[in-house]
C-alpha cells in the first residue's frame, strides 16, 4: 500500500486535503468518487517528501516511531487534553517529555502547523510513517465530536494491545530463532574448521578422497564450497533477499505472498488468528470513536497486513455502500470463520457491532496467545532433535574414514 496526498472537493464546495494509502494512484481515485468527492490531484506521498521544505529550522528524516514511544506519547496526550491543557501547550510538554528524536522533531513541527491554523488530525496526516491512518481517522473524529481525549485513550490502548501482541509473538519466536542461529553456526564451524584439519590428517595417513565415505565426501564439497566460494553463497542469498522482495512489492506478488502465509502449516493459522484479531479490535476502535463505517472500513482494510483479508473488507465496505450486510460478504470470502460471521450479524442486528467486534478481538488474542504457547512447546523438542542430528551427522562423516582405518590396521 502506498501512501498518497490529495486534494478534493465535497458536494457544497469544501475543498479536502488530506493522506491516504491505496494500492495505486486508479485505486484511491475510485475510493473518493464512491464518496462523492470530486477529485483535483493526487500526489505520491514519497515524492511530496522529497519536494518538502525544511519547516521552522527541522527537517523530517526517515524511520518510524517505536509503537512504544508512540503508545506513551498517546496516553500522556489524552491526560492533559482530559485535564483542560491547551493542545499547542500539551504538544510542546510532549515534545520536550519523549525520548524518540524522530518523534520530538514532528511534534516541534505540527505546533507549528496548528499555530498556523491547521488542525491536529490535518498536521499529523503529513506524517504517515509516524502517524498512521487509523490514528489520523480516531484523532479527526474526536475533534469532530469534541471528544478528543477519549479517542486519544482508545488510540492509546489499541497501540498497547498491539504492542503486547507484538511481544508476545517475539517472545515465542525468540527460543527458536536462536536454535537455529547456535545450530548454523555450529555447523559452519564444523565444516570450516574442524572437518579440513581431519581430512588433512586423513590424507597423511595415505588415504585419497576417492576412499573416503560418501557423507564425508559431501561434507567435504561443503567445507571447499564455504571456504573457498563464500562469496558465492553470500551474493546467491543477496539476490534471492532481493528477488522475494521485488516480488512482495508487486500487486500480484503480494497476494501470492500473503496467501501462502496463510497456507502454511502451524503458522498459517496463526497469521490467520493475528489478522482477524487485528481487524476486529481496529474496527472497534473506529467504530466506538464515531468513525463512519465506510471510512473505518476502509481504514481498516489498510491496517490487517494480508491483501487476502483486505480484499474481503473491501468487498464487504462495496456491500455496505450498497445497502447490504458487513457479514455477508466476509462470509463469503471463505477467510472469516463462522464464529466471526455470526458475532457480527449479531452486532449489526443489535447496533452493538463494536462490543461485539471487541469480544472477538479479545477471543482471538487469547487464541494466539494459547497457539503461541503451544508451538513454543512443540518446537523446543523438535529443535534439540534437529540440531542433535545434524551435529552427529557431522561427527560421524569426520570419523568413518579414522574408523575404516583402524580396522585396516587391526587386520
Amino acid at each position: 500500500m502506498a501512501t498518497f496526498a490529495y486534494t478534493a472537493r465535497d458536494n457544497t464546495g469544501k475543498i479536502i486535503k488530506e493522506t491516504a494509502e491505496a494500492s495505486s494512484k486508479d485505486a484511491l481515485l475510485k475510493q473518493l468518487r464512491e464518496r462523492g468527492l470530486n477529485v483535483d490531484s493526487i500526489e505520491e506521498q514519497k515524492a511530496q517528501a522529497a519536494a518538502k521544505k525544511k519547516v521552522g529550522g527541522f527537517r523530517i528524516f526517515g524511520g518510524k516511531v517505536k509503537l512504544k514511544d508512540f503508545s506513551i506519547f498517546c496516553r500522556q496526550f489524552a491526560t492533559m487534553i482530559n485535564a483542560g491543557v491547551s493542545l499547542v501547550r500539551c504538544l510542546d510538554v510532549l515534545e520536550q517529555q519523549t525520548s524518540s528524536a524522530r518523534l520530538k522533531e514532528i511534534l516541534r513541527e505540527i505546533q507549528i502547523e496548528i499555530q498556523g491554523g491547521a488542525t491536529l488530525s490535518r498536521a499529523m496526516a503529513q506524517y504517515p510513517r509516524v502517524f498512521s491512518n487509523l490514528a489520523v481517522g480516531l484523532i479527526r473524529a474526536g475533534e469532530v465530536g469534541g471528544v478528543l481525549d477519549e479517542t486519544l485513550e482508545r488510540l492509546a490502548q489499541f497501540s498497547e494491545n498491539d504492542m503486547e501482541l507484538r511481544r508476545k509473538i517475539k517472545s515465542a519466536m525468540t527460543y527458536p530463532v536462536i536454535v537455529m542461529f547456535l545450530a548454523v553456526g555450529i555447523v559452519v564451524f564444523l565444516v570450516t574448521f574442524i572437518l579440513p584439519k581431519f581430512m588433512d590428517l586423513f590424507l597423511e595417513l595415505g588415504m585419497t578422497e576417492d576412499q573416503f565415505p560418501v557423507p564425508t565426501r559431501m561434507l567435504m564439497s561443503a567445507s571447499h564450497f564455504l571456504t573457498a566460494k563464500w562469496w558465492l553463497a553470500l551474493i546467491i542469498f543477496s539476490l534471492l533477499t532481493m528477488a522475494i522482495n521485488r516480488i512482495k512489492a508487486t500487486k500480484t506478488g503480494r497476494r501470492y505472498y500473503d496467501l501462502a502465509m496463510l497456507k502454511l502449516p502451524v503458522f498459517g493459522n496463526l497469521t490467520h488468528m493475528i489478522a482477524i484479531a487485528r481487524f476486529s479490535r481496529t474496527l472497534a476502535t473506529l467504530l466506538s470513536s464515531g468513525v463512519p463505517i465506510l471510512q473505518a472500513m476502509e481504514t481498516v482494510a489498510g491496517t490487517v497486513d494480508n491483501d487476502i483479508i483486505s480484499d474481503a473488507v473491501l468487498a464487504s465496505r462495496a456491500s455496505i455502500r450498497e445497502g447490504d450486510t458487513i457479514a455477508d460478504p466476509l462470509a463469503e470470502s471463505k477467510q472469516f470463520p463462522p464464529m466471526v460471521v455470526q458475532m457480527i450479524s449479531i452486532g449489526e442486528e443489535t447496533g452493538q457491532l463494536d462490543t461485539m467486534l471487541l469480544k472477538v478481538a479479545d477471543f482471538y488474542e487469547a487464541e494466539v496467545d494459547a497457539a503461541l504457547e503451544s508451538l513454543t512447546a512443540a518446537l523446543e523438542p523438535v529443535l534439540i532433535v534437529f540440531l542433535g542430528v545434524v551435529v552427529g551427522f557431522i561427527v560421524v562423516a569426520m570419523f568413518l574414514p579414522l574408523i575404516g582405518i583402524i580396522s585396516e590396521l587391526s587386520q
